[in-house]
């Protein structure tokens, strides 16, 4: 098992994923502050200032305990959101995964396949034996992408948060790598 502090860059036909750069800091702030990428993140525009960002994308690189890379769309050259393997668990080879996908990378394939890159480097790279995420029930596009590339529901931890004036379902899920190797042979 290997720490997070190398960097990788992973390719797929749609979608690259690669570490961030300065430049990224106001392409992931109008990202942020996606009407859409709030209600499905359950994040708040209020949280991200220019500087913050500055100093938290300037530091994902620096890292060894998580890996954050941004999702470029190869077609274009243009940044689309990111992926990020958080929550490392070292003793049991656990770790947390979510994405994030801004306007111009939605209805594409392009987070499937960050999905697919990602959870495949985690297991194949990493050597993690689990990957888990937890999504709001109402993200609907999310929950598609996550079972396709394998990750199976756990739980829902039903009504947990007011988001908007109503109550929303949190959704568990996970992978194992012998689910992710299973996959990977078809």
């Amino acid at each position: 098992m290997s720490d997070f502090s190398v960097k990788p860059v992973l390719r797929g036909e749609r979608a690259l994923l690669r570490p961030f750069t300065e430049e990224d800091v106001p392409v992931m702030a109008r990202i942020l502050s996606d009407p859409e990428v709030i209600r499905l993140t359950g994040s708040s525009e209020e949280e991200f200032g220019l500087d913050r960002l500055r100093a938290w994308y300037g530091s994902r690189n620096d890292q060894t305990d998580r890996l954050d890379l941004g999702i470029v769309d190869r077609e274009s050259g243009e940044l689309v959101g990111e992926a990020v393997l958080n929550e490392w668990d070292e003793p049991n080879r656990n770790c947390s995964f979510r994405i994030l996908i801004g306007p111009g990378g939605r209805d594409r394939g392009l987070g499937t396949e960050a999905v697919r890159l990602m959870v495949g480097h985690g297991f194949e790279q990493l050597g993690l034996h689990r990957i888990q995420l937890e999504a709001y029930g109402h993200n609907h596009r999310a929950l598609r992408v996550y079972e396709k590339a394998g990750f199976v529901v756990e739980g829902v931890r039903r009504e947990a948060d007011l988001r908007d004036g109503q109550w929303v379902d949190w959704v568990f899920m996970a992978i194992l790598d012998r689910e992710w190797a299973a996959l990977s042979r078809r």
